[in-house]
């Protein structure tokens, strides 16, 4: 590690973690630390990713801090682990995070490895695709979540032959960048070697249609650990160290776990002090009171902004295919049952519906800032309130994050810089 303190926290899939973690995260306190940084990591990350991630990312803040600046450094763990991307996809890899679904998970890898040009396959794929999701068919062709009445993605209940085929026509209509990953995703490039002409060139598509599906489980994952683990880990941190100012950081996936820590606070506590979002994957209308498109609708976190004591920070890149291109195909598909047109249409809108909050910050939020990177770097950023920075001068892929311009956004936002 290349920064201490450092403590790691660790959460399973319901937010559970081990006894003792916030009594050794307010020792810190005790222990002259003033500030708390914690890094949550993003989806597709293996524990041990994870912790060189912290490392990476932590190692310039020691000499960006002010002087009577002692900081303490946490990496929040939890089970995000889907499948590589290079060369060949570790299908089998999402046994470590969905181990009860083994069989299914045994099944789809076959089919992906084997690439069968023939109808039924597709259709086996997308009854999988459901099982694995834990997804109930109506009759009517909708979907439910099992034994929650949630609605369904509809990616996971349409046809899956034209479901595929969207996926894949997305996937070569983007010829600004590699074809990297779902949403959230850290694994490489879909190889286009390998794929037959007819039916058999749709499991591209499908490759990406089980990240999308693996991504609907862990954005339900994510939330669930932060409301659950760490706002409720964070309300007892502040009991018994009510002068550690704690600083979240979130990348990705991890951005929404840190997101949804904030409701997960016990009410009337406010321990954060700051919050920075990394190439958020989730939406860029979560913290609105108002949809611009439906105003009777708010967003999924609305006015949560309002339980940080400081600043609550967008970083965001136009350079993030995932999140440009995947993040809002699979947002489109999973609230509108008509979505499935030519991918051209999909992906030449600029409908902002769909957007990601790491694609272009913080919308329908009144007083949100915007600074451009040179800005925020030069002047800081403000002492409270959404603000968006346009980090796209050094952000230039998904997991572009261990820079060591984010780690001085970050230091201004807590308020700890020189």
């Amino acid at each position: 590690m290349s920064v201490e303190p450092y403590r790691e926290i660790t959460f399973d899939k319901e937010g559970d973690g081990p006894a003792g973690q916030s009594a050794a995260l307010a020792a810190l306190a005790r222990q002259g630390v003033t500030d708390l940084v914690m890094l949550a990591h993003g989806w597709n990350s293996s524990p041990s990713g994870a912790t060189r991630l912290c490392s990476d990312f932590f190692e310039p803040f020691p000499g960006l801090l002010a002087p009577g600046i002692e900081a303490g450094y946490a990496g929040v763990i939890w089970p995000s682990m889907m499948f590589t991307g290079e060369p060949v996809p570790d299908y089998r890899a999402l046994v470590t995070v969905l181990p009860e679904k083994e069989p299914v998970l045994d099944r789809l890898t076959e089919l992906l490895v084997t690439t069968p040009a023939e109808e039924r396959a597709f259709a086996e794929f997308g009854s999988l695709l459901r099982e694995l999701t834990d997804v109930v068919a109506g009759a009517d062709g909708e979907g439910v979540a099992a034994g929650s009445g949630e609605p369904l993605p509809a990616f996971l209940v349409a046809d899956p032959v034209e479901v595929c085929a969207l996926f894949t026509e997305a996937l070569e209509a983007d010829t600004t960048a590699p074809a990297t990953t779902a949403a959230g995703a850290g694994a490489g490039a879909v190889p286009v070697e390998g794929f037959g002409g007819g039916l058999g060139r749709y499991w591209k598509g499908a490759r990406e249609v089980l990240r999308q599906a693996t991504y609907y489980v862990m954005k339900k994952r994510a939330g669930r650990v932060g409301a659950s683990g760490l706002g409720p880990l964070l309300g007892e941190v502040a009991r018994a160290a009510p002068g550690l100012r704690v600083h979240l950081v979130g990348h990705s996936m991890g951005a929404r776990l840190v997101a949804h820590a904030l409701g997960g606070l016990p009410s009337g506590a406010r321990p954060v002090a700051s919050v920075t979002l990394l190439q958020g994957a989730f939406s860029h209308y979560a913290f609105a009171a108002r949809l611009p498109h439906d105003p009777g609708r708010s967003g999924s976190l609305r006015d949560m902004q309002s339980r940080v004591r400081g600043p609550l920070v967008a970083c965001y890149s136009r350079h993030d295919a995932a999140l440009r291109v995947m993040y809002p195909l699979a947002s489109r598909l999973a609230r509108d049952s008509e979505s499935f047109g030519p991918a051209a249409g999909l992906l030449g809108s600029d409908d902002p519906r769909w957007g990601a909050i790491g694609h272009d910050g913080v919308r329908a939020v009144p007083g949100t800032v915007v600074r451009t990177l040179a800005a925020a770097l030069r002047e800081g950023v403000p002492a409270s309130g959404c603000v968006s920075v346009d980090t796209a001068d050094v952000v230039r892929s998904h997991s572009d994050i261990c820079r060591p311009e984010l780690a001085r956004v970050v230091v201004s936002a807590a308020r700890v810089g020189r």
